[in-house]
């Protein structure tokens, strides 16, 4: 039995703190907020898009780039299998237009519910309100981590599943890449994908909560149609969000488009 630390613990810590005890590791799940998930909270208006119904298939057709990079997560923990998880979680599960699945309640707390379920009962111990504030690293290994209270967290294995610097207020604030560096490692530079998309014109705000269902979306580059999207999406007080917004997002900064 090895000691694994887990930092983070959006989706990806989660999931990273349950399959390692589920492999009968003694696993301890840090978190800086004073709440699990606090960005699944908000995700999906609130209401939280878990996965698709749609084949394995149809996923790789969606993804813009690098898609062999996913054969083997997706084909190995299919979103059949993540459907099954959250429902043995003790949340139903919904699908709705285009083949989303949502839980029933409308609820993203209720799919946070089912992980802290899974995390119960394989026995993982929870910290809140702990962030890390240094990593101890011995001849190339990590030793222990100090959190910002002072107390040193030692272990085995450490698992760091901090997100990018997408929301700060949530806690993905991107300061533990400073520590990531001084431990050698090359960091790729981040940049914004899947996120909503700035107008220059002012005049959305005036329709700020206006939700387009099934519209068009199509960006032009030097007048020369580049690429569309068709589905949803929503004035805000800075420009247009929704499903086809993030999508367009991604293809923007992946191609180095500037608007």
């Amino acid at each position: 039995m090895k000691n694994v630390i887990v930092v983070g613990s959006g989706p990806a810590g989660m999931m990273s703190a349950i399959s390692a005890a589920k492999c009968g590791h003694k696993v301890t799940l840090i978190e800086r907020n004073n709440k699990i998930a606090k960005k699944l909270y908000i995700t999906g208006k609130g209401r939280c898009n878990v996965t698709n119904k749609k084949t394995i298939e149809n996923f790789f057709e969606n993804v813009l780039t690098n898609k062999e990079f996913l054969y083997s997560a997706l084909y190995t923990f299919t979103n059949e299998d993540t459907i099954k998880f959250i429902e043995d979680g003790g949340t139903q599960l919904k699908v709705e237009q285009g083949d989303r699945v949502f839980p029933i309640s409308d609820k993203s707390v209720d799919i946070i519910k089912s992980f802290e379920k899974h995390l119960h009962k394989n026995k993982v111990k929870i910290k809140l309100d702990s962030k890390v504030s240094k990593i101890n690293v011995e001849n190339s290994l990590i030793k222990s981590l100090v959190l910002s209270n002072g107390e040193e967290v030692s272990g085995d294995n450490f698992i760091f599943a901090t997100g990018g610097a997408s929301y700060p207020l949530t806690g993905s604030d991107g300061k533990l890449f400073d520590e990531f560096k001084k431990m050698g490692h090359s960091i790729v530079k981040l940049k914004p994908s899947l996120v909503p998309i700035e107008l220059v014109e002012k005049w959305p705000i005036n329709l700020q909560g206006l939700t387009i269902k099934n519209a068009l979306l199509t960006l032009y580059k030097n007048n020369k149609k580049e690429i569309s999207f068709q589905g949803d999406f929503i004035f805000t007080h800075f420009g247009i969000s929704g499903p086809i917004v993030l999508k367009m997002s991604r293809y923007i900064f992946e191609n180095n488009i500037i608007l």
